[in-house]
């Protein structure tokens, strides 16, 4: 059985700081007595952030999860100001909009970096004061890690490939005195899938047409309290809501020709919408992240 950590002693790094999930979970730990450093790209959110969890409790960093020296500087800023690093969440995610033959290619390279290039190097620059302090680092996966969904291809693809990253950082690091755990998760009702809904109507129609629970979008909240209760046990694996559990011990299942009947059925009439909305909005992710990606290339 996992041995529950006091939280108010923790200094704890989030990607994706700034907001969602990311902001939501340091409020609760920094409410539970941790200090927490967070980054983002966007400068404007994360000073948001800061003040409302207070400077002596929070810092901020601009950095973006795919430049290794901005995750390295992130870690150096957390030990010069609170002296350690215990715990680290690598939240920060994206999703893109439309089908292999729609997506901008540019933009599917973008989600895999960030997904799975942006963790490994969350990761790298973590790891040594994580084994210094025999800490924990949380990696953000999905229920699309093994329930995939039509128009998703991206998503679904780094959140597999950044599930079976961790399973594998779990076996370099155990001997260092570092535990890893996998949150999955369905969905929650984020900025994340907040832009899908509102960008893409074939999505909000493709939700309607799947069978509970798998339609139904559970709040931030319960998010974070699995986050946070992971934290605290050093958990293999976090899920919410619970029953996702289940849906990861039956992955097999899922993914038969079976498992797969219902949602093969939606895909002409849902797909060619998707892909005609995508080819609408001109572009194949939410406003926010083509804003966030205008701010690391300057354009």
């Amino acid at each position: 059985m996992a041995t529950t950590q006091r939280l108010d002693s923790q200094v704890i790094l989030i990607t994706g700081g700034a907001r969602g999930i990311g902001r939501a979970t340091a409020e609760a730990l920094v409410a539970r007595g941790a200090r927490v450093v967070l980054t983002d790209l966007d400068q404007p959110a994360l000073d948001e952030a800061v003040a409302a969890l207070g400077s002596e409790s929070c810092l901020g960093v601009v950095a973006d999860v795919c430049d290794l020296a901005a995750m390295e500087a992130a870690v150096a800023a957390a030990l010069e100001r609170f002296g350690r690093l215990d715990v680290a969440l690598a939240n920060a995610g994206v999703a893109s909009y439309g089908s292999v033959l729609a997506i901008d290619p540019a933009v599917f390279r973008r989600t895999v970096d960030i997904n799975i290039t942006g963790v490994f190097h969350t990761a790298r620059a973590a790891l040594p004061a994580l084994e210094q302090a025999g800490g924990y680092l949380l990696v953000v996966s999905s229920l699309a890690a093994f329930a995939p969904a039509p128009g998703l291809a991206a998503y679904n693809a780094s959140k597999a490939g950044v599930e079976h990253f961790a399973n594998a950082l779990r076996l370099e690091v155990a001997h260092r005195g570092v535990d890893v755990g996998v949150a999955h998760m369905s969905w929650i009702d984020t900025p994340l899938v907040q832009d899908a809904k509102d960008d893409l109507p074939s999505f909000r129609k493709m939700l309607s047409k799947l069978p509970p629970p798998l339609n139904r979008t559970s709040p931030v909240q319960a998010c974070v309290d699995a986050f946070v209760a992971g934290i605290e046990k050093r958990s293999r694996r976090v899920f919410c809501p619970g029953w996702v559990r289940g849906a990861f011990l039956n992955r097999n299942a899922i993914n038969s020709r079976f498992g797969t009947r219902q949602t093969l059925a939606m895909v002409p009439e849902i797909l060619p919408q998707m892909d005609a909305e995508v080819r609408a909005l001109g572009r194949s992710t939410s406003a926010r992240n083509v804003a966030n990606d205008e701010r690391v290339t300057g354009s």
